[in-house]
Protein backbone atom coordinates (compact mmCIF):
# COMPACT_ATOMS: atom_id res chain seq x y z
CA UNK A 1 0.00 0.00 0.00
CA UNK A 2 1.53 2.89 -1.09
CA UNK A 3 1.91 6.12 1.66
CA UNK A 4 -0.39 9.39 0.99
CA UNK A 5 1.08 12.61 1.70
CA UNK A 6 -1.05 13.12 4.69
CA UNK A 7 -1.33 16.93 6.21
CA UNK A 8 1.33 16.85 9.63
CA UNK A 9 -1.89 16.75 11.86
CA UNK A 10 -3.71 14.25 10.72
CA UNK A 11 -1.18 11.47 11.57
CA UNK A 12 -2.18 11.33 14.92
CA UNK A 13 -4.87 9.35 13.66
CA UNK A 14 -3.63 5.72 14.23
CA UNK A 15 -3.39 6.34 18.02
CA UNK A 16 -6.58 7.92 18.16
CA UNK A 17 -8.14 4.78 16.51
CA UNK A 18 -5.89 2.93 19.69
CA UNK A 19 -6.92 4.99 21.99
CA UNK A 20 -10.86 4.35 21.15
CA UNK A 21 -10.50 0.56 20.92
CA UNK A 22 -8.62 0.96 24.67
CA UNK A 23 -12.54 2.87 25.58
CA UNK A 24 -14.12 0.04 23.90
CA UNK A 25 -12.28 -2.74 25.97
CA UNK A 26 -13.00 -0.47 29.19
CA UNK A 27 -16.60 0.42 28.17
CA UNK A 28 -17.29 -3.65 28.12
CA UNK A 29 -16.01 -3.52 32.01
CA UNK A 30 -18.69 -1.17 32.88
CA UNK A 31 -21.36 -3.18 30.83
CA UNK A 32 -20.40 -6.05 32.65
CA UNK A 33 -20.99 -4.60 36.14
CA UNK A 34 -24.37 -3.48 34.46
CA UNK A 35 -25.32 -7.26 34.06
CA UNK A 36 -25.61 -5.90 30.18
CA UNK A 37 -23.81 -8.59 28.92
CA UNK A 38 -24.56 -8.42 25.14
CA UNK A 39 -23.20 -4.88 25.24
CA UNK A 40 -20.03 -6.63 26.88
CA UNK A 41 -19.63 -8.33 23.79
CA UNK A 42 -20.10 -6.22 21.50
CA UNK A 43 -17.88 -3.73 22.78
CA UNK A 44 -15.03 -6.15 22.83
CA UNK A 45 -15.78 -6.84 19.48
CA UNK A 46 -15.33 -3.46 18.33
CA UNK A 47 -11.99 -3.06 19.88
CA UNK A 48 -10.83 -5.81 17.96
CA UNK A 49 -12.10 -4.03 14.65
CA UNK A 50 -10.69 -0.78 15.49
CA UNK A 51 -7.37 -2.37 16.28
CA UNK A 52 -7.73 -4.08 12.42
CA UNK A 53 -8.01 -0.53 11.52
CA UNK A 54 -4.42 1.81 12.94
CA UNK A 55 -1.75 -0.47 11.60
CA UNK A 56 -3.01 -0.25 8.26
CA UNK A 57 -4.27 3.69 8.54
CA UNK A 58 -0.39 3.95 9.89
CA UNK A 59 0.79 2.79 7.03
CA UNK A 60 -1.08 4.71 4.83
CA UNK A 61 -0.53 8.01 6.51
CA UNK A 62 3.28 7.50 6.90
CA UNK A 63 2.76 7.77 10.70
CA UNK A 64 4.15 4.62 12.29
CA UNK A 65 6.22 5.73 15.08
CA UNK A 66 7.80 3.32 18.10
CA UNK A 67 5.55 5.33 20.54
CA UNK A 68 2.27 3.52 18.12
CA UNK A 69 3.68 0.55 18.64
CA UNK A 70 3.84 0.59 22.44
CA UNK A 71 0.67 2.33 22.55
CA UNK A 72 -1.36 -0.25 20.47
CA UNK A 73 0.12 -3.37 22.27
CA UNK A 74 -0.66 -1.47 25.81
CA UNK A 75 -4.19 -1.33 24.60
CA UNK A 76 -4.28 -4.85 23.37
CA UNK A 77 -3.48 -6.08 27.15
CA UNK A 78 -6.15 -3.82 28.43
CA UNK A 79 -9.13 -4.76 25.58
CA UNK A 80 -8.08 -8.60 25.06
CA UNK A 81 -6.37 -9.35 28.04
CA UNK A 82 -7.38 -7.74 31.42
CA UNK A 83 -11.33 -6.70 29.93
CA UNK A 84 -12.49 -10.05 28.94
CA UNK A 85 -11.22 -11.47 32.00
CA UNK A 86 -12.98 -9.81 34.30
CA UNK A 87 -15.86 -9.59 32.05
CA UNK A 88 -15.85 -13.42 32.51
CA UNK A 89 -15.46 -13.44 35.95
CA UNK A 90 -18.11 -10.96 36.66
CA UNK A 91 -20.80 -13.37 34.53
CA UNK A 92 -19.79 -17.12 35.61
CA UNK A 93 -16.13 -17.22 38.00
CA UNK A 94 -17.11 -15.30 40.89
CA UNK A 95 -18.31 -18.00 42.99
CA UNK A 96 -15.72 -20.51 41.64
CA UNK A 97 -13.05 -21.31 43.85
CA UNK A 98 -10.39 -20.94 41.31
CA UNK A 99 -12.43 -18.79 38.98
CA UNK A 100 -10.42 -15.72 39.69
CA UNK A 101 -6.97 -18.14 39.20
CA UNK A 102 -8.36 -18.83 35.67
CA UNK A 103 -8.69 -15.56 34.92
CA UNK A 104 -5.07 -14.29 35.94
CA UNK A 105 -3.59 -17.27 33.88
CA UNK A 106 -5.60 -15.90 30.99
CA UNK A 107 -3.84 -12.50 31.51
CA UNK A 108 -0.92 -13.14 31.77
CA UNK A 109 -0.89 -15.73 28.60
CA UNK A 110 -2.36 -12.30 26.46
CA UNK A 111 0.61 -10.75 27.84
CA UNK A 112 3.14 -12.87 27.20
CA UNK A 113 1.89 -12.91 23.93
CA UNK A 114 1.95 -9.82 23.50
CA UNK A 115 5.61 -9.29 24.76
CA UNK A 116 6.80 -12.13 22.02
CA UNK A 117 4.96 -10.42 19.47
CA UNK A 118 6.60 -6.85 20.19
CA UNK A 119 10.39 -8.97 20.62
CA UNK A 120 9.50 -10.47 17.18
CA UNK A 121 9.56 -6.97 15.18
CA UNK A 122 13.35 -6.60 16.09
CA UNK A 123 14.41 -9.53 14.30
CA UNK A 124 16.35 -8.19 11.19
CA UNK A 125 16.06 -11.25 9.04
CA UNK A 126 12.48 -13.41 9.03
CA UNK A 127 11.77 -15.83 6.41
CA UNK A 128 10.08 -13.99 3.55
CA UNK A 129 6.75 -16.44 4.37
CA UNK A 130 7.13 -16.01 8.35
CA UNK A 131 4.85 -12.87 7.46
CA UNK A 132 2.08 -14.93 6.24
CA UNK A 133 1.07 -16.19 9.67
CA UNK A 134 1.22 -15.72 13.24
CA UNK A 135 2.44 -17.70 15.69
CA UNK A 136 -0.07 -18.12 18.37
CA UNK A 137 -3.50 -16.98 17.55
CA UNK A 138 -4.01 -13.38 18.10
CA UNK A 139 -4.81 -11.86 21.12
CA UNK A 140 -8.08 -10.13 19.78
CA UNK A 141 -9.33 -13.37 18.34
CA UNK A 142 -8.11 -14.97 21.80
CA UNK A 143 -10.53 -11.99 23.64
CA UNK A 144 -13.71 -13.29 20.99
CA UNK A 145 -12.83 -17.01 21.83
CA UNK A 146 -12.89 -16.39 25.64
CA UNK A 147 -16.40 -14.86 25.63
CA UNK A 148 -17.90 -17.17 22.71
CA UNK A 149 -19.74 -19.03 26.11
CA UNK A 150 -21.27 -16.12 27.07
CA UNK A 151 -22.15 -15.18 23.50
CA UNK A 152 -24.19 -18.57 23.09
CA UNK A 153 -25.57 -17.91 26.32
CA UNK A 154 -27.19 -14.56 25.74
CA UNK A 155 -28.94 -16.06 22.48
CA UNK A 156 -29.99 -19.09 23.62
CA UNK A 157 -30.61 -18.66 27.24
CA UNK A 158 -33.97 -17.50 28.32
CA UNK A 159 -35.15 -15.87 31.68
CA UNK A 160 -36.83 -18.77 33.14
CA UNK A 161 -34.55 -21.36 32.69
CA UNK A 162 -31.95 -21.61 35.89
CA UNK A 163 -28.16 -20.72 35.92
CA UNK A 164 -25.87 -23.32 34.44
CA UNK A 165 -28.72 -24.92 32.26
CA UNK A 166 -26.12 -25.51 29.50
CA UNK A 167 -23.04 -26.97 29.69
CA UNK A 168 -21.23 -24.48 28.27
CA UNK A 169 -22.35 -22.08 31.50
CA UNK A 170 -20.62 -24.48 34.16
CA UNK A 171 -17.81 -22.40 36.01
CA UNK A 172 -15.31 -25.36 35.65
CA UNK A 173 -15.83 -25.41 31.86
CA UNK A 174 -15.33 -21.98 31.43
CA UNK A 175 -12.22 -21.61 33.72
CA UNK A 176 -10.66 -24.59 31.47
CA UNK A 177 -11.85 -22.97 28.56
CA UNK A 178 -9.86 -19.49 29.41
CA UNK A 179 -6.95 -21.52 29.95
CA UNK A 180 -6.84 -23.51 26.81
CA UNK A 181 -7.62 -19.88 25.15
CA UNK A 182 -4.45 -18.63 26.96
CA UNK A 183 -1.99 -21.86 26.13
CA UNK A 184 -3.07 -21.16 22.43
CA UNK A 185 -2.17 -17.84 22.46
CA UNK A 186 0.96 -18.24 23.98
CA UNK A 187 1.83 -21.17 21.89
CA UNK A 188 3.66 -21.83 18.50
CA UNK A 189 -0.07 -22.92 16.53
CA UNK A 190 0.35 -21.25 13.26
CA UNK A 191 -2.77 -18.89 12.18
CA UNK A 192 -2.39 -17.19 8.95
CA UNK A 193 -2.61 -13.82 9.24
CA UNK A 194 -5.67 -12.30 7.45
CA UNK A 195 -4.44 -9.32 5.72
CA UNK A 196 -1.80 -11.00 3.66
CA UNK A 197 -4.39 -13.08 2.05
CA UNK A 198 -4.79 -13.06 -1.80
CA UNK A 199 -7.42 -13.61 -3.54
CA UNK A 200 -7.86 -14.61 -7.00
CA UNK A 201 -9.67 -12.73 -9.58
CA UNK A 202 -11.99 -15.53 -10.44
CA UNK A 203 -12.94 -15.68 -6.41
CA UNK A 204 -13.76 -12.03 -5.79
CA UNK A 205 -17.21 -12.01 -6.98
CA UNK A 206 -17.98 -15.29 -4.85
CA UNK A 207 -16.19 -13.70 -2.03
CA UNK A 208 -18.05 -10.81 -2.19
CA UNK A 209 -21.44 -12.47 -2.62
CA UNK A 210 -20.29 -14.42 0.18
CA UNK A 211 -19.50 -11.55 2.17
CA UNK A 212 -23.36 -9.67 1.84
CA UNK A 213 -24.78 -12.82 2.90
CA UNK A 214 -23.19 -13.07 6.24
CA UNK A 215 -23.23 -9.58 6.47
CA UNK A 216 -27.15 -9.61 6.26
CA UNK A 217 -26.97 -12.76 8.40
CA UNK A 218 -25.43 -10.81 11.03
CA UNK A 219 -27.99 -8.51 11.50
CA UNK A 220 -30.88 -11.00 12.21
CA UNK A 221 -28.30 -13.40 14.24
CA UNK A 222 -25.20 -11.56 15.23
CA UNK A 223 -24.61 -14.31 18.35
CA UNK A 224 -25.21 -17.25 15.12
CA UNK A 225 -22.67 -15.68 12.93
CA UNK A 226 -20.35 -14.44 16.02
CA UNK A 227 -20.04 -18.41 16.72
CA UNK A 228 -19.43 -19.71 13.00
CA UNK A 229 -16.91 -16.99 12.48
CA UNK A 230 -15.19 -18.23 15.07
CA UNK A 231 -15.55 -21.94 14.78
CA UNK A 232 -14.25 -21.53 11.32
CA UNK A 233 -11.40 -19.74 12.51
CA UNK A 234 -10.41 -22.55 14.83
CA UNK A 235 -10.68 -24.91 11.97
CA UNK A 236 -8.35 -23.32 9.82
CA UNK A 237 -5.57 -23.72 12.51
CA UNK A 238 -4.37 -27.17 11.11
CA UNK A 239 -4.04 -26.16 7.76
CA UNK A 240 -2.14 -22.96 8.62
CA UNK A 241 0.06 -25.44 10.63
CA UNK A 242 0.42 -27.44 7.25
CA UNK A 243 1.39 -24.60 4.99
CA UNK A 244 4.09 -23.02 7.23
CA UNK A 245 5.47 -26.82 7.52
CA UNK A 246 5.43 -26.65 4.28
CA UNK A 247 6.55 -23.55 3.43
CA UNK A 248 9.20 -23.97 5.51
CA UNK A 249 10.81 -27.39 3.66
CA UNK A 250 9.99 -25.77 0.54
CA UNK A 251 10.83 -21.81 1.01
CA UNK A 252 11.37 -21.18 -3.07
CA UNK A 253 7.58 -22.23 -3.45
CA UNK A 254 6.48 -18.56 -1.94
CA UNK A 255 5.82 -15.44 -3.61
CA UNK A 256 5.76 -12.09 -2.13
CA UNK A 257 2.05 -11.36 -2.60
CA UNK A 258 3.11 -7.63 -3.08
CA UNK A 259 4.77 -8.59 -6.10
CA UNK A 260 2.51 -11.31 -7.28
CA UNK A 261 -0.40 -8.23 -6.80
CA UNK A 262 1.66 -5.83 -8.94
CA UNK A 263 1.97 -8.50 -11.41
CA UNK A 264 -1.69 -9.24 -11.56
CA UNK A 265 -2.29 -5.53 -12.28
CA UNK A 266 0.27 -5.09 -14.89
CA UNK A 267 -1.81 -8.27 -16.65
CA UNK A 268 -4.91 -6.85 -15.96
CA UNK A 269 -3.66 -3.21 -17.07
CA UNK A 270 -2.47 -5.09 -20.67
CA UNK A 271 -5.28 -6.84 -21.53
CA UNK A 272 -7.39 -3.69 -20.78
CA UNK A 273 -5.42 -0.74 -23.33
CA UNK A 274 -7.01 -0.27 -25.82
CA UNK A 275 -5.40 -1.10 -29.65
CA UNK A 276 -4.77 1.93 -31.96
CA UNK A 277 -5.66 0.63 -35.47
CA UNK A 278 -4.20 3.93 -36.96
CA UNK A 279 -0.63 2.52 -36.27
CA UNK A 280 -1.39 -1.16 -38.14
CA UNK A 281 0.18 -1.38 -40.95
CA UNK A 282 -1.95 -3.85 -43.52
CA UNK A 283 -0.73 -3.91 -47.19
CA UNK A 284 0.64 -0.76 -47.96
CA UNK A 285 -1.94 1.31 -45.96
CA UNK A 286 -3.28 1.89 -42.74
CA UNK A 287 -5.91 -0.50 -41.30
CA UNK A 288 -8.54 1.91 -41.30
CA UNK A 289 -7.75 2.68 -45.29
CA UNK A 290 -5.68 5.66 -45.50
CA UNK A 291 -2.23 4.89 -47.58
CA UNK A 292 0.73 5.25 -45.52
CA UNK A 293 3.30 8.18 -46.14
CA UNK A 294 5.86 7.83 -48.84
CA UNK A 295 9.14 7.40 -46.70
CA UNK A 296 6.62 4.75 -45.02
CA UNK A 297 6.08 2.92 -48.51
CA UNK A 298 7.14 -0.92 -49.39
CA UNK A 299 9.89 -0.73 -52.06
CA UNK A 300 9.48 -2.69 -55.40
CA UNK A 301 11.57 -5.98 -55.19
CA UNK A 302 13.61 -4.53 -57.46
CA UNK A 303 14.60 -1.54 -55.77
CA UNK A 304 15.65 -3.13 -52.79
CA UNK A 305 19.36 -4.60 -51.98
CA UNK A 306 19.72 -7.85 -51.85
CA UNK A 307 20.37 -8.83 -48.26
CA UNK A 308 21.26 -12.67 -46.64
CA UNK A 309 17.47 -13.71 -45.45
CA UNK A 310 18.43 -14.20 -41.13
CA UNK A 311 18.42 -17.78 -40.76
CA UNK A 312 15.45 -18.75 -38.30
CA UNK A 313 13.03 -16.26 -39.14
CA UNK A 314 9.34 -16.71 -41.24
CA UNK A 315 9.15 -15.05 -44.72
CA UNK A 316 5.90 -12.70 -44.37
CA UNK A 317 3.77 -13.09 -47.34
Amino acid sequence: MRALAAPPGIKFLPNAITVLALCAGLTSVNFALRERWFLAVVMIATAAVLDSLDGPAARLLDASSRIGAELDSLSDCVSFGIAPALVMFLWALDDNPLGWAFCLVYAVCTTLRLARFNSALDDEAPPAWSKLFFTGIPSPAGALLALQPLSLDVRLGHPDRPEGDFWWTNSWVIGIWLVLIGILMVSKVPSIALKNVFIPARLILPSLILLVIAVTAAFYEPQIMFALGLFVYVAHLPYAAWKRRHLREHPELFEDPTRRRARARARRNNRMRPRIPGKVRVAGRYRDGRPLPRAARPRPVADQPDRPRPLGRRRLR
